[in-house]
């Protein structure tokens, strides 16, 4: 099971290593889209804005629906949490060892000022 996630882990954080499908999920965040409405702001082909969006769907950050003959495109909210939820517990056990090196920094600072006065 852990190395199911850490596959999902590493195919979604590949798929984000792009700026295209980074600015595709941050469209997204504001509702669906079609393939045409979220080519708009790009320079590139249809076809290159539907590979990017295959590479999202791949990672599982993004589905696609069917509404007659439109075919939006949606973010997996849930995706992105595990993304969240895994940076968050890396984040919190770097602040927590900083917090440890400030107070020992704070310390032994404290302790050294009056040596340092002392040599005056």
């Amino acid at each position: 099971m852990i190395m199911q996630a850490e596959g999902c882990l590493d195919a979604a954080f590949a798929a984000l290593a792009d700026p295209v499908r980074r600015a595709i999920i941050a469209r997204l965040s504001r509702g669906p889209a079609t393939v045409n409405e979220l080519a708009e702001p790009f320079d590139i082909t249809l076809q290159a804005v539907s590979r990017h969006i295959g590479v999202l769907e791949a990672a599982g950050l993004v589905s696609r629906t069917r509404e007659a003959q439109r075919r939006p495109v949606h973010l997996d909210a849930a995706a992105l949490e595990r993304l969240t939820s895994w940076i968050d517990r890396y984040r919190l056990e770097a602040e927590s060892r900083y917090r440890r090196l400030d107070a020992v920094l704070t310390t032994h600072q404290t302790s050294d000022t009056p040596n340092r006065e002392k040599r005056s």
